[in-house]
């Protein structure tokens, strides 16, 4: 059984997609890296996860690649405060009861919390990926398009059972 670790902003849910519109409303510079990081400390992670979508039906297909019995599976997310690591726990749990959630913080690599050796990781961020690579691990590039900048990529979860 291989080791899954699947991304959450971008993957999951367009959790991206929402607040990269909400920074631009803010009239935050996305360059500005301290004002970013303020911006997503303060954000409103309940509200963003109650108009967030589900990408691709992402949930339906975690449950088939669980029911598969292919894959130990793991929501491997990038978090930026606790009230972030709350409200992306408490979504979660509304799908998916058992699966093992582990939240890292932003300023550390996802490889330095998980072994990452032999493992795959399904990511919509390339330097998450490359990082990923360097350290041994499988990366799978999430992306809507299909455009896997040289590496295995998926548009829908479930084609996992596939590839693997």
């Amino acid at each position: 059984m291989k080791n899954l670790y699947i991304d959450f902003d971008g993957v999951i849910c367009n959790t991206i997609e929402i607040t990269y519109k909400m920074l631009e409303e803010s009239g935050i510079d996305v360059n500005d890296q301290d004002k970013v990081t303020e911006f997503y400390q303060n954000l409103d992670w309940s509200h963003v996860l109650d108009i967030c979508k589900i990408i691709n039906d992402g949930m339906d297909n975690i449950k088939k690649l669980e029911r598969s019995g292919k894959f130990n599976i793991a929501i491997l997310t990038h978090v930026n405060s606790i009230n972030e690591t709350i409200e992306k726990v408490k979504f979660i749990r509304k799908y998916l009861r058992d699966i093992t959630i582990i939240p890292v913080p932003k300023a550390i690599s996802k490889t330095k919390m998980i072994n990452a050796r032999f493992s795959i990781l399904v990511d919509d961020y390339i330097v998450n990926l490359d990082e990923w690579k360097a350290a041994g691990g499988i990366g799978v590039k999430f992306d809507l398009d299909m455009d896997g900048k040289g590496y295995l990529v998926t548009s829908h979860l479930d084609e996992l059972l596939e590839l693997f």
